[in-house]
């Protein structure tokens, strides 16, 4: 009789090491399947659970117990966009002052996130056609590499912490590029998983 192979936190395909979270992570499909991020058996945002959108999903996790703190989901594309067109530069100047209003939530809630706390991040549907530098910053201080160059309806996600000195190894990200994507106007899902180090004093 064949034995079942092992199963491990968030189904992920080894055994984390001691004193390590197991978190497992995928994108969005195009605008149909929401994203899914998992942390020590924990499904914190699922389409199941209902609690994702259209935009950045944010799960923050406390990086000494691995305990959900928060989830939440910033919507990056409704709400009028800016036109490049340089004849309208006052409309274009009210518009980047429109953006930072309509952010302003999104950045208030990356500043308040604590030092210590795990930031796991995936995009759904577009994620980022409304991001400003600030907001791409905030992101970048997380650890992200890729969030520069994160572009309309790119599938990325993204595992940090607040208070990283260096760059997170966990971040995946796929362009949209209409020659190479999987669903009409969308590339394939991005996944991940991995071991996140617990939080030392």
């Amino acid at each position: 009789k064949a034995t079942k192979p092992p199963r491990y936190k968030c189904g992920i395909s080894k055994a984390c090491p001691e004193k390590h979270f197991a978190f497992k992570m995928a994108s969005g499909a195009a605008n149909v399947v929401g994203p899914k991020i998992c942390v020590e058996d924990n499904i914190l945002m699922s389409g199941v659970k209902n609690n994702v959108g259209r935009g950045i999903n944010v799960a923050l996790v406390n990086g000494k117990t691995g305990e959900p703190v928060d989830t939440k989901f910033f919507d990056m594309w409704g709400g009028g966009r800016c036109l490049n067109m340089e004849c309208l530069l006052v409309i274009k100047q009210l518009c980047i002052l429109s953006l930072s209003f309509f952010l302003a939530p999104f950045i208030e809630f990356l500043k308040s996130i604590q030092d210590g706390t795990i930031v796991l991040m995936g995009t759904y549907d577009d994620g980022a056609t409304k991001l400003n530098e600030e907001a791409r910053k905030l992101i970048a201080d997380l650890g992200s590499t890729s969030i520069t160059n994160l572009g309309f309806r790119d599938n990325w996600v993204f595992c940090g912490g607040k208070g990283i000195k260096t760059k997170s190894p966990f971040e995946q990200h796929i362009k949209n590029n209409k020659d190479t994507n999987k669903y009409e106007g969308w590339p394939e899902v991005v996944e991940m998983e991995g071991c996140i180090p617990q939080k030392q004093d």
